[in-house]
């Protein structure tokens, strides 16, 4: 069930960041720089596990993940080598709806994530609706090969030309297709949270 966009703009307002990437949510933070509710009364003092909650929802909000999702793929990271948030992260960024936005062929990972389930995003040379299907390097992306999804793709890298490419992600805007060439490392990854405070929310 699509969330309505007013409870989205609570839910930024809430956390701070625009978590959607939805540029509507950055005009909405610059007018009302502060939290639902009277600005007056001033923001109270966050106990420690309201700050791991804060940092763990600007997360699954940002990637579009329930609760179910999040907690399950928060596990899969800790139970592999490296560093738990950094797992995370690196699993979050490879799933294909992600990589979708990264390549600007969506306004946001919402957007991108209807692209790859109504058919629009093919994973080499095959239709995929699964979003949350995980990239490797090699991986080829691109829109169907059908004239009416390739005018709806070349609209939308447009629109989103301004945004700065992953350098993991080889993007054609000429061809409208992106190559995953290496496996993205936690360096590569915008910060939109502390996600150690995220292993520690899960680790109580």
């Amino acid at each position: 069930m699509a969330r309505p966009s007013k409870a989205r703009g609570k839910i930024a307002r809430h956390l701070g960041i625009n978590v959607f990437g939805n540029p509507k949510y950055d005009r909405l933070l610059k007018k009302k720089p502060y939290g639902p509710g009277n600005p007056k009364k001033g923001r109270i003092r966050e106990t420690e596990y309201a700050r791991q909650l804060k940092e763990k929802q600007k997360v699954k909000f940002a990637y579009g993940l329930s609760e179910r999702q999040f907690r399950n793929l928060f596990y899969k990271a800790k139970a592999m080598r490296g560093v738990a948030g950094h797992n995370m992260l690196i699993m979050l960024e490879r799933r294909l709806d992600n990589v979708v936005y990264r390549m600007g062929m969506a306004a946001s990972r919402r957007q991108a994530r209807q692209l790859v389930s109504h058919g629009h995003i093919h994973l080499n040379g095959r239709k995929v609706t699964v979003p949350s299907a995980l990239v490797r390097p090699g991986d080829l992306i691109a829109g169907k090969p059908k004239k009416s999804t390739e005018m709806l793709m070349r609209r939308l890298v447009s629109e989103n030309s301004s945004r700065q490419a992953s350098p993991w992600i080889e993007v054609s805007q000429d061809d409208l297709t992106g190559k995953v060439t290496m496996l993205p490392t936690r360096d590569m990854i915008p910060t939109i949270a502390e996600e150690q405070l995220i292993v520690e929310f899960y680790s109580k």
